[in-house]
């Protein structure tokens, strides 16, 4: 079984990395949501400063 991190600051701190609204590269990819997928490995999404704000997404570290 693959073990999966747990979202915590250094998910969600900018870096470089890959935005999934853009499918392109970003140095501003935060961790925005995780999809769960029942009891295979879910999915983390990651969304650049541009993407952010045109589509009003959260960085996941601050969703209630």
């Amino acid at each position: 079984m693959i073990s999966r991190p747990v979202p915590g600051a250094e998910a969600t701190e900018p870096g470089s990395g890959w935005c999934h609204w853009h499918k392109g590269p970003s140095g501003t990819a935060v961790l925005v949501d995780v999809v769960e997928q029942g009891s295979s490995q879910g999915t983390d999404l990651y969304a650049c400063a541009p993407c952010r704000e045109q589509r009003c997404l959260t960085p996941y570290r601050e969703h209630p």
